[in-house]
């Protein structure tokens, strides 16, 4: 359900899109752009980045909607409840959790990343074009879940963000 008058029956972003299929060729296209070429992350990490994104902004209608993808990447779903309570002790391969740090203060204290954050990212074999593609997914994934949000597809996360306190990470960050 939406807030558009036109459309209150819209429950995703497929129908918005059928309605008015220019709103979102550009954010599919850097998204299809992504997911198609040739990336130093894995077709099951990135998915992972975008589910994750999608968990940490609260948006289950996105969550739910990468979460289709999991079994046949071979992505145990009990990871996202082990990432939100600690990175660093979530059964994921030891060399992603600086790419999760990063994709955690990136998506909730976007202004505190530093050159530290990133270079934790290198330091564990990671190369620039791994970063880029870890900062594009997560900022298409943040733009989607907030699209999702603000016209009302996703308002139960619209909603638990208004009725409680902004989230504060828990992770500790290399700085």
């Amino acid at each position: 359900m939406s807030y558009l008058p036109s459309s209150p029956d819209l429950e995703n972003i497929a129908g918005l899109l059928a309605k008015y299929p220019r709103l979102g060729i550009l954010l599919f296209k850097l998204l299809e752009d992504i997911k198609g070429s040739f990336s130093p992350l894995g077709k099951g990490t990135r998915e992972l980045i975008i589910a994750y994104t999608s968990d940490l902004n609260q948006s289950e209608f996105c969550y739910t909607a990468h979460k289709s993808l999991f079994k046949e990447l071979g992505i145990d779903e009990s990871v996202y409840g082990q990432l939100k309570l600690d990175i660093d002790s979530a059964k994921v391969d030891d060399k992603l959790k600086p790419i999760l740090h990063f994709v955690k203060k990136l998506t909730l204290t976007p202004d505190q990343i530093t050159q530290a954050d990133v270079n934790s990212i290198y330091e564990t074999g990671w190369d620039e074009r791994a970063l880029l593609d870890t900062v594009r997914l997560c900022a298409v994934a943040n733009c989607m879940n907030r699209f999702a949000m603000g016209v009302g597809i996703d308002k139960k996360a619209a909603h638990s963000k208004q009725t409680q306190p902004a989230i504060k990470p828990t992770a500790k960050y290399h700085s």
